[in-house]
């Protein structure tokens, strides 16, 4: 016979997280698990290209880019629920790219499979739905107040930053991945690596968010 009584079923109730709770923790865990993924995946690619043969490390290069895609675009799922309380119309384009930026890091890794070439710039491609991407993001969170206003600043003038990056990249005036350029790419990083994901994890979204005109 069970031992439950009304009073504890209503305390458990109380602690249980709320959806919005657990979609801010799981958010905040992807948002890890992508960079983390990402950064191994991205070296292990990048040393075949500069000529270690060893297809096995490759082929794990690629797939931890795919598992970084399959939490990029997890992300753009879960978030769009709690964005479209803000913009609707602005906050569909969220996941769209997340998935475009999946579609293009999962093209460049079959192209790697098959050629056993690297796509040329690769990277940069993917960085060009990352950056709009995170820029529609970073937006509604900086209007809305789902998170400090600091940290949706951070993310919005990292994600400004990228974009702005990759075409000077692909002219040949920076690198991105290296000396000064990477000052371009470091608040994008800090702000999907460590400030967004405490405060989802420790403290969830902001419980009254701003709502935003729907005629953006």
């Amino acid at each position: 016979m069970s031992t439950m009584t009304p009073t504890t079923t209503s305390a458990l109730t109380e602690h249980r997280p709320s959806p919005r709770t657990r979609t801010a923790t799981r958010v905040g865990l992807l948002f890890i698990a992508q960079m983390v993924t990402a950064m191994f995946g991205t070296s292990l690619i990048q040393a075949f290209a500069d000529g270690d043969t060893d297809r096995t490390q490759m082929t794990l290069g690629v797939l931890l880019m795919t598992a970084s895609g399959v939490a990029v675009v997890a992300i753009g799922l879960l978030m769009y629920p709690v964005l479209k309380d803000v913009n609707p119309r602005l906050a569909v384009w969220y996941p769209l790219l997340r998935i475009a930026e999946f579609t293009v890091s999962s093209a460049c890794g079959a192209y790697l499979l098959t050629r056993s070439e690297v796509v040329p710039n690769y990277l940069l491609w993917i960085y060009v739905p990352t950056g709009l991407g995170g820029i529609v993001l970073t937006y509604l969170l900086l209007v809305s107040r789902l998170v400090p206003r600091a940290i949706a600043l951070l993310g919005l003038v990292g994600y400004v930053a990228l974009t702005v990056g990759v075409p000077l990249d692909l002219v040949g005036v920076l690198d991105l991945s290296a000396g000064a350029g990477m000052l371009l790419v470091v608040p994008g990083g800090l702000f999907e690596l460590v400030f967004l994901p405490v405060r989802l994890m420790t403290k969830g979204f902001n419980a009254t968010p701003s709502v935003e005109p729907t005629s953006v």
